[in-house]
């Protein structure tokens, strides 16, 4: 019977650096699919959406960007570039529900000062917090 080779982890700073190209990809995907919509409403129509409708929109954008390419081949954009992938703890593709689940819990990892982050610091595998209350982890592609 064949051994199976676990799969190599991205670097705590190559995982920093992908998160940094993320949001800098992502103000390009918002610009044109959450502010030009409401320009145009504004320019057209005169009025203003909401603050909650925006809100809402700008986080109904980031669910479905991140969902959607987490559980179509685990690589957003920038995890392509940086050859990052996410899976289930057992390597196999995340589901969307799991991807749900992780893209909930990675607004108060990242929010409350950064912790769900600095948690891969001491995690006996060097998950996210994210990742780990997820059942999914980073790898190498």
């Amino acid at each position: 019977m064949a051994d199976i080779v676990p799969l190599a982890r991205p670097s705590f700073l190559r995982r920093l650096a992908s998160m940094f190209y993320e949001a800098l990809l992502l103000l390009a995907v918002l610009a044109v699919l959450l502010v030009l919509p409401h320009v145009l409403l504004g320019a057209f129509a005169h009025r203003l959406a909401a603050p909650g409708v925006i809100q809402a929109h700008c986080l109904l954008l980031l669910l479905v960007y991140f969902v959607y390419f987490w559980s179509n081949g685990g690589q957003t954009l920038a995890m392509k570039t940086w050859r990052i992938r996410l899976v289930t703890q057992e390597g196999s593709a995340v589901r969307p529900g799991q991807a749900l689940v992780r893209f909930l819990w990675c607004w108060p990892s990242i929010l409350l000062a950064g912790i769900g982050i600095v948690w891969a610091l001491f995690d006996r595998d060097r998950l996210f917090l994210h990742d780990r209350l997820a059942g999914t982890r980073l790898v190498m592609s």
